[in-house]
């Protein structure tokens, strides 16, 4: 029996509370070697007594230590100013605040958003070698005109901040935390993709690239690879064949948004492994609640109306050059 601790950490509000329980009943599920070493952190905004009881019962059912629960409601304060956000809630800042939830014998942590599900064991992404860097993380598909957002230079990595294998002593030797404050005090709190974006901004120089099986993004998977180039237009992308191995045999799914599908907790969610993110939560308390109702963007009736090809390359033009276009002069008419 090993002798530490695998250290995971979510940062969730109530609304996710059941998105991540989905999370970590495929991760107790598919972890069975190194259950009794799980420890499990939740950074909490706002999460109830009662949806903080439902995760608890998916502990037990797996015999697994429950969760510690940490209050994060205070983030924003912390951050000192009212910060962008990225499709999700001010929680997801507090992982920025990694350094103070960790004791120094903690020298390792694996950082997951609540939209993942584990396919498989976790141990071989744990043992990796950083090779000195502070986090390990996927390289993710941008075009170059995100980077200058948030100034990036030409080889600097842009990453998904769904999946952080995080060296904490590394964190804390480089004064991670005082580093992604000062960004955040610099930007005047508008950073492009909130705290993905504060992330990049000050570790972009210090990550280790993950394999894309340990985070399979929506859109490596909703498309063929020429699909995916064709709409994402990324900078230094993995290989077709890194990208194919990945769908094949994916560690961890990662249900990004897009605006083509819903996510499978919508009604009719069609994206490959909607179905596998069916089958953990039936694991879950919530198994028997209905699914939200469906978005219905316009964005996506558009696209659903054009033949394949047209539809990308429509889409393309928002995703790879409007979008960025758009934070560029929000920042500079806010005077960066």
């Amino acid at each position: 029996m090993e002798d530490f601790a695998y250290n995971i950490v979510y940062a969730v509000n109530d609304d996710f509370c059941e998105i991540m329980g989905v999370s970590i009943a495929s991760l107790l599920e598919n972890n069975s070697e190194i259950l009794k070493n799980l420890r499990i952190t939740v950074l909490s905004s706002d999460i109830t007594d009662e949806n903080k009881k439902k995760i608890e019962q998916i502990f037990i059912r797996f015999g697994a230590t429950t969760p510690r629960w940490i209050d994060a409601t205070d983030t924003e304060t912390r951050l000192k100013y009212r910060v962008t956000l990225d499709r999700g809630s001010v929680s997801q800042y507090s992982r920025l605040f990694i350094d103070g939830i960790f004791d120094d014998s903690v020298s390792r942590v694996l950082y997951l958003d609540a939209d993942t599900v584990i396919e498989n064991s976790i141990k071989e992404l744990w043992n990796l070698d950083l090779e000195g860097n502070t986090i390990g993380a996927l390289k993710d598909a941008f075009s170059k005109y995100y980077r200058k957002n948030v100034g990036l230079e030409e080889n600097d990595i842009m990453f998904n901040s769904g999946v952080l294998l995080i060296d904490v002593k590394k964190w804390r030797e480089r004064n991670v935390e005082k580093r992604l404050l000062d960004f955040i005090a610099d930007h005047r709190g508008y950073i492009q993709q909130g705290d993905q974006g504060v992330l990049n901004g000050v570790l972009s120089k210090e990550t280790y690239p993950l394999t894309p099986r340990y985070n399979l993004i929506s859109a490596f998977s909703m498309f063929s690879y020429k699909q995916m180039i064709l709409y994402r237009k990324p900078v230094a992308c993995y290989s077709e064949n890194e990208v194919n191995a990945a769908v094949k045999d994916p560690v961890i799914i990662h249900y990004t948004s897009n605006f083509f599908s819903d996510r499978p907790w919508y009604e009719g969610c069609n994206t490959k492994y909607a179905k596998k993110w069916v089958e953990y939560r039936n694991l879950t308390p919530w198994k028997n609640n209905k699914l939200r109702s469906p978005n219905n963007s316009l964005l996506s009736r558009i696209y659903n109306v054009l033949p394949d090809t047209v539809g990308l390359r429509c889409a393309s033009i928002f995703q790879a050059y409007l979008r960025p276009l758009k934070n560029r002069f929000i920042i500079l008419i806010r005077g960066f």
